[in-house]
């Protein structure tokens, strides 16, 4: 089984080494009509497999590793995006990005979790997980774009809150909670969106 191919994808992942292989072989037309039907037969089987997930299945097709982290969507979603670092009180959590920039020609704040893809990118943003200054950075842009009346984007992707002794003494769950409130009282509007996992209460 492929790395990152989950075991009930393992009969597609089959079939897909076996168009890439006659891929590779010299193209007639009897092989090119074979490609197509195995092709057809792919997105069958995708359709049946999904149609049919336990509960369990779904939650990690949502942890994915192939699938779009927040920063695979903001260079195609967004233009003349600029990071925003930092709480103002503490440090800057690389498990969240927060930015400003223009969706379809409207100015916008984005916040959103990122996981990162290899070991060391896991690393630097803590597997998703987030710290208090990252909550407290997304507040702070939050109060940035209800000050220039402008709408909050969100991407939500993580499994919970980062539930290590230093942030718990960095105070995690008043940070969680004051995001609520202020969240609910926002004269601006919120677009939020499950580009992943939500879980716990670090799914603002």
């Amino acid at each position: 089984m492929a790395i990152d191919t989950l075991e009930f994808e393992e009969p597609v992942a089959v079939l897909l080494k076996e168009i890439e292989a006659m891929a590779l072989m010299p193209q007639t037309d009897e092989r090119l009509a074979s490609i197509a039907q195995l092709e057809d037969r792919v997105k069958e089987m995708r359709g049946e497999i999904f149609k049919a997930l336990t509960p369990w299945q779904r939650v990690l097709v949502a942890r994915h590793p192939n699938r779009p982290c927040m920063l695979d969507y903001v260079p195609r979603l967004f233009t003349d995006f600029i990071e925003l670092h930092g709480d103002r009180r503490f440090a800057d959590d690389h498990a969240i990005v927060t930015g400003m920039g223009q969706f379809c020609g409207q100015p916008v704040f984005v916040i959103g979790h990122q996981k990162g893809r290899d070991t060391q990118q896991k690393i630097y943003r803590n597997f998703g997980y987030a710290r208090p200054e990252g909550y407290r950075k997304a507040l702070r842009v939050m109060k940035l774009a209800e000050k220039f009346k402008r709408p909050v984007i969100v991407f939500v992707d993580t499994p919970a809150a980062y539930p290590g002794a230093e942030s718990e003494e960095r105070g995690v769950a008043e940070a969680i909670v004051v995001n609520l409130r202020e969240m609910a009282l926002l004269d601006t509007p919120i677009v939020v969106l499950i580009s992943g996992e939500g879980g716990s209460g670090g799914a603002l």
